[in-house]
């Protein structure tokens, strides 16, 4: 590799447009104004199953979700963690941002 090669690769990873923040930290978390909780899924009430699903969220400026995808957790309890997350409502900001969320099942 030659130094040309080595500044094109050090340009292009810092001019890559990123269309949303990540709000991994929490100050920079957004406040959530409507949570809808999620409904338990029967299959996992039958099974016993409890755990966490993480999601990251796409929110817009007026604070509604645009998307939500999956970054871990029981398949089980997944259609049901993001049917909720996608109902949320948070706090307006002036720019799109991207919010982890987490939700525990639990069976007790």
């Amino acid at each position: 590799m030659g130094p040309r090669f080595v500044l094109i690769l050090l340009l292009s990873l810092t001019v890559a447009p990123a269309p949303a923040q990540d709000s991994d930290t929490p100050q920079q978390a957004r406040r959530v104004v409507l949570r809808v909780n999620p409904v338990y899924p029967d299959l996992a009430k039958r099974l016993h199953l409890s755990g966490v699903v993480k999601l990251r969220a796409t929110i817009a400026p007026s604070g509604s979700v645009k998307l939500v995808e999956p970054v871990g957790g029981n398949p089980v309890l997944l259609k049901a963690a993001q049917d909720a997350v996608s109902n949320w409502k948070f706090a307006p900001a002036p720019d799109e941002t991207r919010e982890v969320v987490e939700l525990r099942f639990d069976t007790r």
